[in-house]
């Protein structure tokens, strides 16, 4: 398998480790099928609470699991799309690194009502998240079209789960609290303050990501 060597700033896992793991990319699609199945039920109260037709941008976490497991088998089968590469790559990121800050952040609140195994199980699984993200720079070529959709639909999901609620209240992943916009934090903000600028600030940080990866793919060409 080969591929432009990006710099590891870029890049973190090591050359052995994406080749061992595209070697078995079959089960790591198995174990985000898996992985999804339980998500969605996961979510499952949050959904009976929220209008159909906003469905689409409820469960994140889930959705960026099935995105990798959709975007590793067209990958295996010659079939690889673009669009589906980068929706994997912008959630798996966003997503594995914006649940284990919250549940940092918010440690005591989410022990209060997390079992400690499925407290433990959520972070780690979500950090796993972002390693496997990183597995799509091996073979997707970070087209800026598809860039800039997955920039669209993630900018979208923020818009609607922070800062303007198409249905009744904000959409984002229940936070451990009844009112998180009422929870004080350091200075003058609040929980759900923190948590909406974790979610801008790591959009941001993966779409720089993704269009220095293009850059440099494009160099190596």
């Amino acid at each position: 398998m080969t591929g432009p060597t990006l710099p590891a700033w870029l890049a973190p896992l090591p050359r052995r480790l994406e080749d061992l793991a595209l070697r078995y990319a079959w089960a790591i699609v198995a174990i985000n099928l898996v992985g999804t199945a339980f998500g969605f039920w996961y979510y499952r109260f949050q959904f009976s609470g929220t209008p159909l037709a906003i469905w689409p941008w409820v469960p994140d976490s889930p959705l960026a699991t099935l995105f990798i497991a959709a975007s590793l088998a067209l990958w295996k089968l010659d079939r690889g799309n673009e669009l589906v590469d980068m929706l994997a790559f912008f959630g798996n990121v966003k997503l594995g690194l914006w649940t284990p800050f919250v549940l940092v952040v918010f440690n005591d609140a989410f022990l209060a009502g997390t079992a400690p195994p499925m407290y433990a199980f959520l972070l780690v699984s979500h950090l796993g998240m972002v390693a496997q993200a990183f597995l799509i720079q091996r073979y997707s070529d970070f087209s800026i079209p598809a860039i800039a959709a997955a920039l669209a639909w993630y900018s979208f999901d923020l818009t609607v789960d922070y800062f303007v609620p198409i249905f009744g209240e904000p959409h984002h992943t229940v936070l451990p609290f009844s009112d998180p916009t009422a929870v004080p934090m350091a200075g003058n903000t609040t929980a759900f303050r923190v948590a909406a600028l974790g979610a801008t600030m790591l959009t941001i940080w993966i779409t720089f990501f993704a269009l220095s990866t293009r850059a440099e793919k494009a160099a190596a060409e």
